[in-house]
């Protein structure tokens, strides 16, 4: 692994996002890398793909970049001029590029290599569990979402342009649009292992939740 190169890859993503206020900054990025590194070794990827990946899957999203095509060629830029062979950057832009939630609600996504498979499960476990609950209050919060409302149901089957629609979605709501599916749509046996105790303490938390606004606890 040229760990030269995952430092340069780790300073870029690190500019990109360091002002993010949306949950989708540097920290959540550490700790993908992080998650990633302990599926990839599970798993035996290539690490450097991997990890690559891992720091670069937010810079180019479409719901945090103006503009996702400039944001794309950016990074193949950097990727070539960083000194990247031209079948390691194809690997990594594939992977960034399709591994979203929202990416998997359109019928033509490609598969994911294992290597992708593992990001897109490191991503979506950051999105579960305690940091998920914190994570999903403070981006609703960012777009001013509503906390809940009992006469908005949760929506189901839905495109990727309805999935970003928020003026349709309470951050309640998101917990049955899309956290509580992550568990059953992880790649990894690693990963849903992982999952398991994020996905219970979600659970609990959204029985408090509704306890309380019930004005029964």
């Amino acid at each position: 692994m040229n760990q030269v190169q995952l430092n340069a890859i780790q300073k870029y993503a690190h500019a990109q996002l360091q002002a993010d206020k949306t949950g989708h900054g540097f920290d959540h990025i550490q700790r993908v890398v992080a998650i990633a590194r302990q599926i990839a070794t599970q798993e035996q990827a290539n690490l450097f793909i991997t990890l690559a990946a891992a720091y670069l899957h937010d810079v180019i999203d479409d719901k945090l970049v103006a503009d996702p095509q400039a944001a794309q060629a950016h990074v193949r830029t950097f990727l070539s001029t960083a000194g990247l062979t031209p079948t390691e950057v194809e690997q990594i832009m594939v992977i960034i590029t399709n591994m979203s939630f929202a990416s998997t609600l359109n019928k033509d996504t490609p598969s994911l290599s294992l290597e992708g498979q593992i990001v897109q499960d490191a991503d979506w476990l950051d999105a579960i569990g305690a940091i998920g609950i914190i994570r999903a209050v403070y981006f609703g919060g960012a777009h001013g979402e509503k906390i809940h409302d009992p006469a908005m149901p949760p929506r189901h089957n839905m495109s990727k342009e309805e999935y970003r629609n928020l003026d349709h979605e309470t951050i309640i709501n998101h917990f049955d649009e899309k956290l509580f599916k992550i568990s059953a749509m992880l790649n990894t046996p690693t990963g849903r292992k992982m999952a398991a105790h994020r996905h219970r303490f979600m659970q609990e938390f959204l029985a408090e939740f509704h306890a309380e606004w019930a004005g029964q606890k």
